[in-house]
């Protein structure tokens, strides 16, 4: 449940949300919709888990600073690629990335993982809201549907239930834009609404770009996120400004 602003001042007090943020398009577009139109201050957190789009990182980093974030963490779990093997392409150069969906892409209870890392810090500094960017169109990964979000809410709290009901840590909310049925370009257009053309500095390449020079790196264009991205933006109306090695 998100913050109602005609809400006791009880409630209106709770305002912290910690927002997992990947510097993709989705994660900084939520971001800005929780700290922009529903009054949340941010703390954020962004992963390295031995992903193959390292850029993603870099571009996380500046959005903290954009959205001004309140604290901002960048978590280190780049162990897991070993421990993910040869499981997905998402952290296995060796493999190709698909221009389709495919199972390949799903990176083993990945948002389990960081929901739990994030709920353990929102429970310390007392927040009341932890959120990722999962839309409705994220339903080939388990870990995105409302169900999921709606079951490890219920588990997490349950490991901290004696510390909420005493008082000592706030009951936390497990929220994305999924739960409100919220689709990719609408995500997309409520982002474009508050940053503007700053969207286009997002990171949503599975690879770590195509590199034209230094300081020049480009989408590849032909992932299955860079295709998402473009249908997105296409299907928003807004004229797209991402730099991309290959159209099609």
């Amino acid at each position: 449940m998100l913050l109602n602003k005609n809400a006791p001042s009880s409630e209106r007090e709770a305002r912290a949300a910690v927002c997992i943020i990947s510097g993709g398009l989705d994660s900084v577009c939520t971001a800005a919709y929780l700290s922009k139109e529903k009054g949340y201050d941010l703390y954020m957190l962004t992963y390295i888990y031995g992903q193959r789009a390292k850029k993603e990182v870099q571009q996380a980093r500046m959005f903290s600073k954009v959205l001004k974030a309140k604290d901002y963490r960048i978590i280190d779990i780049s162990f897991m690629k070993n421990l993910y093997g040869r499981t997905n392409a998402l952290t296995d150069s060796k493999q190709r990335l698909s221009k389709n969906f495919d199972y390949s892409m799903v990176v083993p209870v990945r948002n389990a993982i960081f929901i739990t890392i994030a709920t353990a810090w929102a429970m310390s500094i007392k927040a009341n809201l932890v959120a990722y960017g999962a839309h409705s169109g994220d339903i080939h990964y388990p870990d995105c549907r409302p169900e999921f979000i709606k079951s490890i809410t219920r588990t997490l709290n349950m490991a901290e239930i004696d510390g909420i009901m005493s008082g000592m840590r706030k009951k936390i909310t497990i929220w994305s834009p999924a739960m409100d049925g919220m689709d990719k370009s609408e995500l997309l257009s409520i982002g474009y609404n508050i940053l503007g053309d700053k969207i286009f500095k997002t990171w949503s390449c599975y690879s770590n770009g195509v590199k034209r020079s230094r300081t020049n790196i480009l989408h590849c264009g032909i992932c299955e996120s860079c295709i998402n991205r473009k249908i997105a933006i296409s299907k928003a109306g807004i004229e797209d400004k991402t730099h991309y090695a290959k159209s099609h």
